[in-house]
């Protein structure tokens, strides 16, 4: 017997919504770190594909996360998030790499889960923030 979706709280649908669209990116930017990796250096090959991966983050994340239309405030401070997200996985990720001597193909997908509950509890800060003109979470989109 499946439980009501009404029974769960909000911040727990947006939790599990959060690390479905973290499925999605991770696949997106994964996919793009092979494609380059064999064209460049492993690390450069990463910053590459993170960047590539955030714009479609930012839009899986206020559509689908926190169900709020996207505006350009929130786009301009979005890359907050990634930084926070780049900066803690990619020290796990050269740690691996370099220090615990982990695959340079695998070591992106165990350095990418340990920015989640960071990376989570900034985008909610900023996707959820009520923009300064009117006080809604909802504008215009970028």
């Amino acid at each position: 017997m499946s439980t009501p979706r009404s029974a769960y709280s909000p911040q727990l649908v947006q939790l599990l919504c959060f690390c479905l669209v973290g499925v999605v990116n991770t696949g997106t930017f994964y996919g793009f770190y092979l494609a380059l990796h064999p064209w460049l250096p492993y690390f450069t090959a990463y910053t590459a594909a993170f960047a590539a991966s955030m714009v479609g983050s930012f839009f899986l994340n206020t559509y689908l996360t926190y169900r709020t239309r996207p505006t350009w405030r929130k786009f301009l401070l979005f890359p907050l998030t990634n930084l926070t997200n780049y900066m803690i996985a990619g020290i796990s990720f050269y740690t691996l790499v370099e220090w615990a001597q982990m695959n340079d193909k695998a070591a992106p997908l165990v350095a990418a889960a340990t920015a989640i509950p960071f990376t989570y509890v900034l985008s909610r800060r900023i996707l959820l923030r009520p923009d300064p003109v009117g006080g809604h979470t909802n504008g215009s989109k970028p």
